[in-house]
């Protein structure tokens, strides 16, 4: 088994799908609507056949309160890699994004957390290299 697609909730999809393709530069893999329902997907251009994100709907009032207390903890609800998080972190702050931590050193790695302005928090890591 492998995982091919993970969820993460979001208040507006064609607001979350700019922000994730226009701002941090994902690519749009999936897009389909029957009804009301909507299927959106996105990857990295680095593994454009690697894990998906499926940036559903919050529509479901479970998935709404989850994604709300996450929030309001200060929890990021999802993790992404990179190589050089100063860059990338300059990068998306040029595009006006608000971070709620700038890069920090922890345990082992450097993170930074941003707002994705569709009710989350996005945490941006690089491993240390030992």
């Amino acid at each position: 088994m492998k995982i091919k697609v993970t969820t993460l909730y979001v208040d507006d999809q064609e607001k979350a799908l700019q922000f994730y393709t226009g701002v941090l530069g994902f690519t749009k893999k999936t897009d389909f609507s029957q009804g009301p329902y909507r299927w959106l997907t996105i990857a990295s251009p680095e593994d454009p056949d690697g894990v998906e994100l499926q940036l559903a709907l919050n529509n479901n009032p479970a998935a709404k309160a989850f994604q709300q207390a996450t929030f309001q903890q200060n929890q990021p609800a999802m993790m992404f890699f990179t190589d050089d998080i100063n860059a990338d972190a300059d990068r998306i702050k040029s595009r006006g994004v608000e971070f709620v931590a700038p890069p920090k050193d922890v345990t082992g790695s450097r993170i930074a957390t941003l707002n994705d302005t569709c009710g989350n928090l996005i945490q941006i890591t690089q491993l240390k290299k030992w």
